[in-house]
Parts: C-alpha cells; sequence; structure tokens
C-alpha cells in the first residue's frame, strides 16, 4: 500500500472543492469570512473523501473490469484497507463539525448516512441517486450558512434550491447521455425507464424550479445587482435545458452540450451570489 494510492482515492480535487464550497456558503451567508471558518472546509472535505472511498469500495467489481487503474482493483489499497480508511475520514470530517455549531453538526451527520446509503443502496436506484447526489451537493451551502446559526441558513435557502434543481437537471440529463453504455452495463438509470425525451423535459422542468427560486427575496444579497445579474445565469440555465429537452435520443444530448452548460450556469451564479453578499 502507498501513500499516494491513499491521496488519490479520495479524489483530492473534488474535496478541496467541496471543502472551498462550504467556506462560500459561509461568504454568502455573512458576507464575511472568518478564520473559525477553517473548520467547515476541513469538514466537508475529510467527509467528501470519505464518501468518494466507500464508493470505490462498493464498486470494487465494476471498477475490476471498468477502471482496473484505481488504488482498489490495481491492489495498492486493501479492501479492508479501504474500509478502514473510510471509516477514519468520516470520523475525521465529524469530528472538525463538531467543533462548528450543533446545527453544522447535525446536517454533516445527515450528510455522512446519505454518503453511506448512497454507496450501497441509493447510486443503483433510479431517481434516488439523482436526488441524493443534488441534495448533497446543496446542502454544503446549508452547511456553511449554518455556521452562523439558523439565520445563515436562511440566507442560503435560495442558493441550496437552485442547486438542488439544477443539479437533478443536469445529473438526469446526464443519464440520459450514458444509456447506451449503461445498458451494456447493466445499470438501469431514470432515463432508460421514462425515456429520453421524457427525462429532458423533467431537467427542464428542474430548471424552471432553479430559476423561480433565484428570484425569491430570502437574503440580505437580494439587490438590484444581484436581479440583473442572475437574470443572465437563468437565461444561461433554461437555454441549457431547452436544448436538452429538445431531445429524444442519448447522441442528441450528448451534442446539445446540455449538462456542460448546466454545470458553467451553476459555477455563475455561485459567483454571483458571492458577489451580491459582499457589496
Amino acid at each position: 500500500m502507498s501513500a499516494a494510492a491513499f491521496v488519490r482515492i479520495t479524489r483530492p480535487h473534488n474535496a478541496v472543492v467541496a471543502g472551498l464550497t462550504a467556506l462560500i456558503g459561509y461568504l454568502v451567508a455573512t458576507g464575511t469570512l472568518t478564520p473559525p471558518t477553517l473548520l467547515l472546509a476541513v469538514a466537508v472535505g475529510l467527509i467528501t473523501a470519505a464518501g468518494n472511498v466507500i464508493n470505490d469500495v462498493y464498486d470494487v467489481e465494476i471498477d475490476r473490469i471498468n477502471r482496473p487503474d484505481r488504488p482498489i482493483p490495481a491492489g495498492l489499497i486493501s479492501l479492508a484497507g479501504a474500509r478502514t480508511y473510510t471509516v477514519a475520514l468520516f470520523a475525521g470530517g465529524l469530528l472538525a463539525a463538531a467543533m462548528t455549531t450543533a446545527l453544522s453538526f447535525a446536517i454533516a451527520l445527515v450528510n455522512t448516512v446519505v454518503l453511506i446509503a448512497y454507496a450501497v443502496w441509493l447510486k443503483r436506484t433510479p431517481g434516488l441517486g439523482n436526488i441524493a447526489v443534488a441534495y448533497l451537493t446543496a446542502s454544503v451551502f446549508l452547511f456553511g450558512g449554518a455556521f452562523a446559526g439558523v439565520e445563515g441558513l436562511v440566507q442560503n435557502l435560495s442558493l441550496a434550491a437552485i442547486t438542488f434543481l439544477a443539479t437533478i437537471a443536469r445529473e438526469v440529463l446526464k443519464d440520459a447521455e450514458d444509456v447506451e453504455g449503461d445498458a451494456v452495463g447493466g445499470a438501469r438509470t431514470l432515463p432508460m425507464i421514462i425515456g429520453v425525451r421524457e427525462t429532458g423535459w423533467l431537467a427542464l422542468a428542474c430548471a424552471c424550479g432553479a430559476v423561480v427560486a433565484s428570484l425569491l427575496p430570502s437574503g440580505d444579497w437580494w439587490s438590484p445587482f444581484y436581479l440583473v445579474a442572475i437574470a443572465v445565469v437563468d437565461a444561461v440555465i433554461l437555454f441549457a435545458a431547452f436544448r436538452g429537452a429538445r431531445c429524444a435520443t442519448p447522441a442528441c444530448v450528448r451534442a446539445s452540450g446540455a449538462t456542460s452548460i448546466l454545470r458553467a450556469g451553476m459555477f455563475a451564479a455561485l459567483a454571483v451570489f458571492a458577489v451580491a453578499a459582499v457589496i
């Protein structure tokens, strides 16, 4: 077992980005950052890393075929070692969260349970897996805001709602892109059950919900600047969703670039919230 493998299996880039997202959540809620908020980044980074490792533990048989270069199938980390590592990362993340606030710790605890359930069961359940990913993505903003108390959490509700709905839209469209490969691999996703076109319309409905959520005056950041800037972002999100909704085949969804445009729109929304919070 190598130290490099233990780093690689955590997907460090994803873990670091998740940690930074928690800091942005606090920034949006309060308009500032303080040294104690680093605990937020540590907690989210460790729990995210643990979620990545436990996913590899439960996907090991699939990875032996599709991703034999990953640390566990490559023999760089034993299955028992990966399980122990998962427990240690979750414990470290929850310990860091316990040093924040009771509300933030409660969110971290719930997310730990959801991450475990996702790896064990939800990932393979059509629809529920998409919802779990959307919740986990959105909840990072609530976790960051909760460090400032209930008021901070409320400040971030719009951002969390946009993230939740836009993530569902992107996740189901990603599944629509991968229908052929998932069918060969024996997976069963939402587009395989309801159809690609219907999945596109579902994604559009979620995108419309995200746009409505973005216009609700639920935080101190709500201002003329915010409304103008978020209107541009909303146009990008709707444009992406409409491109996906007009497709009836996986190839069309891939060619539309809808998932990439949605992702860009989500990052732009985050930037708008952050800037609006500090001006």
